[in-house]
Order: structure tokens, then C-alpha cells, then sequence
């Protein structure tokens, strides 16, 4: 079969000119119809994904935003369902275009979701990183970070971190709608080079920060009382660390390497389904770990105290009629 307009390096690591119309030759039907299968099969998966993850995310935005009293965590909590939900709604119109073969034809349309999507995904990963770093100062320098924290350090760095995510995602130069030829040469790699950065520093203080959280529960002489603040943040790590880091792998492939083949759509779509599935799991575990060993039958439980208990920084025997 053959891929029309499947060039990655024309539009960038979110390929606004795939097209999935491919056409078999040479007697490859069969071999055809299996690769179309498979590729409607994850659009199909994806989509309903986005959905639920849409769901989650905005019932984490209506508790945290309007029914609950907010601390320094949960504001990082907040921005980062925002983030979560803004991310999979981008990918749930792109993907909608995509599965009704709608994308050739609002190219435009589609350059501003993938810069809105990777936005959303660069703003996501610096919250996270964000909440496992000031965890991490809270444990090590307790004396300090009860005593000498401003109050508002979370609000600002999270508008400071929407501020600096915004940047790298509009001056790409792959999905820029901007498109200044003449500026090619000598500021879009620097603007490259600096988007890397960005990212693999993130990524570093994600890992660093959370490693440094395991062994201070796990190993010395002042072990710290695990909390279900430490749970639902280890688990969100985990599952970025599995389902998230692969979208910004790839983007990194995508900035180094000038020349993809075209079946790097399976790739790509494998990679979109998984960040999908990272957005999409994080209120599932906001409300798991709330609900965590809970009497049900006893006492009536809100989403609300679910996800109350779930960002609780406070040991499991310190619980008000434990």
C-alpha cells in the first residue's frame, strides 16, 4: 500500500497531513485492510479515552475549583487537571478530524490544536514536576518549608510554569502557524535546542525529586509516616513515567531526526493513545487512593471527602474517627 501525504518532517511530530486513505497495490489487500483495521481501532480507542479522561478531569476541576478549600498541593493539583483536560480535549478534536477524514482539510485548524495539545502536555509535566519537587522540600527541609515558604509560591509558579510552557509550544517550528522562513536558519534551532532543555529538565526533577521521596520513606534512621498524599503522588509519577514520557520522547526523535518514514503513524498514534491514557488515569487515582480502605457501608462518602482524602498530608492514624 501506498501513504499520500504521510511526510512527518512537513508538519511536525503530530503529522497535521496524515492521511489514512491508503490504497493497496501489488495484491497487498489483505495486508491493506489489516493496517486499516489496526489504525481505526486506535482512533476508536483513543477517542473513547479522551472522553472518559474529559470526565474525570472536569469533575477534579469542579471539586477543587468551587467545593473545596484550597493548600499548596491541591492548587498544583488543579492546573494540572486543567492541564489533563485541555490536553485531551485537543487530541479528542484532533482525533475526531482524523477518524472522519477531515484533517487535509483544516490543516489550519489542526496546526493550532497540536500547539494548544503540546502546550497542554509541556504544562502538565511541569506541574508534576512542580508538586514531586516541593513535596521533596517539604520532607527534607521541614523547618524551613513550614516557617520561611511564601504563601503564594503556588499560584505564581503555576502562572509562571503556564507562561513558560506557552512559549516553546508556539514558536515550534514544525506546528508554528507563524512560519517565518527567513527566521529558519537561526532562531528555530535555538528555539529547539531550548525546548529540549526544557524538557529534559523536567524530566529530571520529576525522576530526582521522586527517587529522593522513595528513599527517604523506604530507608534512614528519620523514615517520614507514608500519606495518601504520597501515594496518590507516587502513583501519578509512576503512570507518567509509563504512559506520559513516551509523547515527549518522541517529540525530542521528532526535533533530531530530519527525516521520518511514514510508518511512524502507527508510532505516533501508539504514543497519543498512551499520553491519553496518562491524562486520563489521573483522577482515577485521586479517587482510589481517597477511598482507599474506607468503610462504605458505614458512612456515606461525597466525591468531595474522596478526593479530600486523597490529597491529605497527614498520616493514616492522625484522621479525624480513625
Amino acid at each position: 500500500f501506498q501513504a499520500h501525504n504521510c511526510s512527518v518532517s512537513e508538519h511536525g511530530y503530530d503529522v497535521t497531513a496524515w492521511e489514512t486513505n491508503l490504497t493497496p497495490t501489488n495484491g497487498s489487500g489483505q495486508a491493506f485492510h489489516l493496517h486499516y483495521i489496526g489504525i481505526t481501532i486506535l482512533k476508536l480507542l483513543i477517542l473513547i479515552m479522551n472522553l472518559v479522561g474529559l470526565a474525570g478531569n472536569a469533575v477534579v476541576l469542579w471539586l477543587l475549583g468551587f467545593r473545596m478549600h484550597r493548600n499548596a498541593f491541591s492548587v498544583y493539583i488543579l492546573n494540572l487537571a486543567g492541564a489533563d483536560f485541555l490536553f485531551l480535549c485537543c487530541q479528542f478534536i484532533y482525533m475526531l478530524d482524523l477518524f472522519l477524514d477531515f484533517t487535509s482539510s483544516h490543516r489550519a485548524q489542526n496546526r493550532f490544536i497540536i500547539i494548544v495539545s503540546v502546550f497542554a502536555y509541556i504544562s502538565g509535566l511541569s506541574f508534576l514536576s512542580a508538586i514531586s519537587t516541593e513535596r521533596c522540600m517539604s520532607v527534607l527541609w521541614p523547618i524551613w518549608y513550614r516557617c520561611r515558604r511564601p504563601r503564594h509560591l503556588s499560584a505564581v509558579m503555576c502562572a509562571l510554569l503556564w507562561a513558560l510552557s506557552l512559549l516553546p509550544s508556539i514558536l515550534d517550528k514544525h506546528a508554528s502557524i507563524l512560519q517565518l522562513n527567513f527566521l529558519n536558519s537561526y532562531v528555530y534551532p535555538v528555539f529547539e535546542f531550548i525546548t529540549v532543555s526544557w524538557l529534559i529538565l523536567l524530566f529530571v526533577l520529576l525522576s530526582g525529586s521522586s527517587l529522593a521521596l522513595i528513599i527517604r520513606l523506604l530507608c534512614g534512621s528519620h523514615r517520614v509516616l507514608p500519606t495518601r498524599l504520597y501515594v496518590t503522588l507516587m502513583f501519578t509519577v509512576l503512570v507518567f513515567l509509563l504512559c506520559g514520557l513516551p509523547y515527549g520522547i518522541l517529540r525530542i526523535l521528532f526535533f533530531k531526526i530530519p527525516d521520518q518514514p511514514n510508518d511512524a503513524f502507527y508510532l505516533y498514534m501508539m504514543v497519543v493513545l498512551l499520553s491519553c491514557m496518562n491524562s486520563c488515569a489521573n483522577p482515577i487515582i485521586y479517587f482510589f487512593v481517597g477511598s482507599f480502605r474506607q468503610r462504605w457501608w458505614k458512612r456515606r462518602h461525597t466525591l468531595r471527602l474522596v478526593l479530600q482524602r486523597a490529597l491529605q498530608d497527614t498520616p493514616e492514624g492522625d484522621e479525624p474517627g480513625e
